[in-house]
């Protein structure tokens, strides 16, 4: 593949209006009393910040404009570069809230800069919008199309978070989180087309944002609820709005450890797309919101055996405090002036906003004018992906809304774990990936829509037994003839099998009994036929397991086992609850979401100690892939 342009960050900026100011501080500058100190001492102690910085003087008037802060790091970054505003043709700026409703952030902030015509670009979003105006600038001058660019990511939020906002109704923690966590600052960086000829500059090798708002809820949001009549602009005035608290930035904070569970997500994407390897990263800037998440995500990362070392994770939330979509530039400022970087490093931003659930990563290599003088001015070729890093196009059989996929995603069932070889780690990848497109699948087909929103009937659950059965009565079946087809040099697998069959064979005894309690007959249940799904699965399994050493079987059972592991539980507990089900109705889904645990830790053993070679995972893997799509198509059939 032929490289590209490259594009370099040559000069950096930074401001931060006022001096800083510590807790006890903030509280005299919002004008908070005493009310709810017990709430903000909480969320302080949570978030860590020690000092931040507000456009607020002592009184809590408001001293500057949004569109200053962002002037001025736009002017602090040209001056590091020694870099006229004349030469600028292009200006991206990022921001939650602007000063102004319209026009758009970034003609303000280039109204406030003066200077020549240029290309505007006014992102927005979150902490995120400051990822996606450095996204755009770059590839405009990659394009050619500008010889400098300046993007900014700029917050003016404490005015937002004055006491006079906060009157009347009872506030919540989703408000007060915030309130004591969020504070103002800008960031920005210059973009060029070269290395700056005067010492180091920052190649920008990649970006990658995505948005996952087509499966997810609002998590962080201002405004009212989207729905016709319920936003800050469909009541008689604006006061209005603001005396029901709709303007009001509210974070749904029990909803956060899902995104970090999506960035690991996409972060192992792009590991496994080749974008980068976790022991080539020598620093980290990552924007988290507090203190508290920086062990959730440490966790998650070690879990899936992914983690970079914790001394290559740098961070100024404490002294800084968090400024949104300035966050992530404001840091890599202060790494850069302090002289954190050297040639050849390697720098992961990585920016999760809460919004509505999007991610950005970029990766930067530091180099000098030499140094990309010697490596041709192009950039590194893309990487040849092993598979997408972005999100998997979901199956035309599972049209389900939106609405039903907005669910928690569920890890894969199947981590790595120290020790764990170079084939067990790529198969864990690879089955993650599989997992994660097999849930999304699941989770909008109409049933499984249905039981997630609550809005399922005694009929789905009927028809859900039904279909379900022929599957399972199979099950038994396909196993046993897999066993059958072991050779003696994978004698563990055939033992694991027949263990296997014995257990599940009568399986279904318990889904017709569950049938004829919830008013089904036997007749009914055992004279349906297999649906479409049913019948291209059953037809796939029972192929694979007549082949010589059917070892990608095991993929067939990540898929099924996790199933049960994963999800079945939950929806036993959610039918059982919306339908006022007992639980001597509902034997076979919680029967399965418990024995599975159990069948999964056998399965996981397995996977680690009788897959072979690399062939060998590659064929687990793609069996996995292939029952993902049927198992799904066979739950979307029973709406067919």
């Amino acid at each position: 593949m032929t490289g590209f342009p490259n594009v370099y960050l040559t000069g950096f900026g930074a401001y931060l209006p006022g001096e800083p100011l510590d807790a006890e501080q903030i509280a005299r500058r919002l004008g908070a009393g005493s009310a709810g100190a017990g709430l903000r001492a909480r969320v302080l102690a949570a978030n860590g910040i020690r000092t931040r910085h507000y456009a607020l003087d002592e009184h809590g008037s408001v001293t500057m404009l949004n569109e200053e802060l962002a002037a001025a790091a736009v002017q602090g970054a040209l001056k590091d570069r020694d870099l006229p505003l004349d030469s600028v043709t292009m200006l991206a700026a990022g921001t939650t809230q602007g000063d102004l409703l319209v026009p758009g952030f970034g003609s303000m902030v280039h109204g406030r800069l003066g200077g020549p015509p240029m290309e505007v670009l006014s992102a927005g979003g979150v902490c995120a919008s400051s990822m996606a105006a450095l996204a755009a600038a770059s590839r405009a001058v990659r394009l050619g199309e500008h010889s400098a660019a300046v993007v900014v990511g700029s917050e003016l939020v404490s005015r937002s978070l004055r006491q006079s906002r906060y009157e009347g109704d009872r506030t919540t923690f989703d408000a007060e989180f915030l309130r004591w966590t969020l504070s103002d600052g800008a960031g920005a960086v210059v973009l060029e087309p070269s290395p700056r000829p005067d010492g180091l500059s920052l190649r920008l090798d990649w970006t990658h944002l995505v948005s996952h708002a087509g499966q997810q809820p609002v998590c962080m949001s201002a405004g009212g609820a989207p729905v016709a009549g319920q936003t800050w602009l469909d009541g008689p005035d604006v006061a209005a709005a603001e005396r029901a608290g709709l303007v009001r930035l509210r974070q749904d904070v029990k909803s956060l450890p899902a995104l970090f569970r999506l960035g690991l997500r996409d972060y192992m994407g792009l590991v496994r797309a080749g974008r980068f390897s976790p022991s080539s990263i020598d620093h980290v800037l990552c924007h988290y919101s507090a203190e508290h998440f920086r062990g959730e995500i440490f966790g998650l990362l070690r879990e899936a055996d992914l983690m970079i070392d914790e001394d290559r994770w740098y961070t100024n939330l404490h002294a800084r405090g968090n400024t949104g979509a300035a966050s992530i530039f404001v840091m890599l400022e202060e790494a850069w002036r302090s002289g954190r970087f050297s040639p050849g490093d390697r720098i992961l931003l990585i920016v999760p906003e809460s919004g509505r659930y999007s991610l950005a990563f970029a990766q930067l290599t530091c180099v000098t004018a030499d140094d990309a003088a010697a490596a041709g001015m192009r950039a590194p070729s893309a990487p040849v992906a092993a598979g997408p890093a972005s999100p998997a196009r979901p199956a035309a059989a599972t049209t389900g809304t939106a609405a039903a996929a907005q669910r928690t995603a569920t890890p894969s069932p199947l981590v790595a774990r120290d020790g764990d070889g170079d084939l067990v780690r790529w198969t864990v990848l690879e089955l993650a990936r599989v997992w994660e497109d097999f849930e999304r699948q699941v989770r909008t087909t109409p049933l499984v829509s249905r039981i997630d929103t609550g809005t399922a009937t005694l009929d789905d659950y009927r028809r859900l037994l039904v279909h379900l059965r022929q599957q399972v009565v199979e099950g038994g079946r396909w196993i046993s003839r897999a066993a059958s087809n072991f050779s003696v040099d994978m004698f563990a697998l055939r033992s694991a099998a027949i263990k296997h069959a014995a257990e599940e064979h009568r399986d279904y005894q318990l889904l017709e009994r569950d049938f004829v309690a919830v008013g089904g007959s036997l007749e009914e249940i055992r004279g349906a036929r297999k649906n479409i799904g049913s019948e291209a699965l059953s037809a796939y399994v029972f192929h694979q397991a007549s082949q010589p050493d059917p070892v990608d079987l095991l993929g067939a059972m990540f898929v099924i086992e996790g199933l049960g592991a994963g999800l079945v539980l939950g929806w036993a507990r959610a039918l059982r609850e919306q339908l006022g089900l007992r639980e001597d109705q509902v034997t076979f889904l919680g029967y399965h979401g418990e024995a599975d645990d159990a069948h999964f830790a056998e399965l996981a053993h397995l996977l680690r100690e009788a897959v072979p070679d690399r062939a060998a995972a590659a064929r687990v893997v793609r069996t996995a892939e292939v029952v993902a799509r049927l198992y799904a198509m066979q739950l979307a059939e029973v709406d067919a």
